[in-house]
């Protein structure tokens, strides 16, 4: 089985959590830090955000994955919402790592709360499935 959605939100997934630890890379260099923050907020702003990446978006990740692959056969709207949805979570978490730099302070606070009502959506529609609501 092919879950499409699924697919391209993982690598899209891969794609911001590189972008967000070149950021630290290229930190580090400029701050000669190799190990640690080195005392330096940026620093520590920019592990955070990356860190938070990886806390909220696996087992996101595997929630469209399930909800694809179980919703697709079984709503009549198949699993068309899911991309718009996807779309949706991997913007709030480049939103969120922008806004852990600071500058554009609105966006962290816009990446938590896409991950977390993308979390929710996902989670009542596996809840749903699970129990033959859906």
């Amino acid at each position: 089985m092919i879950l499409p959605t699924t697919l391209c939100t993982a690598t899209a997934a891969v794609v911001v959590n590189l972008w967000l630890g070149t950021r630290i890379g290229q930190l580090r260099h400029g701050l000669k830090v190799s190990v640690g923050d080195g005392g330096d907020e940026r620093l520590v702003r920019r592990m955070r955000a990356q860190a938070n990446f990886i806390e909220q978006a696996p087992l996101t990740i595997i929630l469209f994955a399930l909800v694809e692959a179980v919703g697709t056969a079984r709503l009549p709207w198949g699993g068309a919402w899911l991309a718009p949805l996807a779309a949706v979570f991997i913007l709030g978490r480049v939103a969120h790592g922008f806004g852990m730099d600071g500058g554009f302070k609105a966006g962290r606070a816009i990446g938590m709360l896409t991950s977390y009502l993308t979390q929710i959506v996902l989670g009542v529609f596996a809840v749903g499935l699970a129990i033959g609501k859906f």
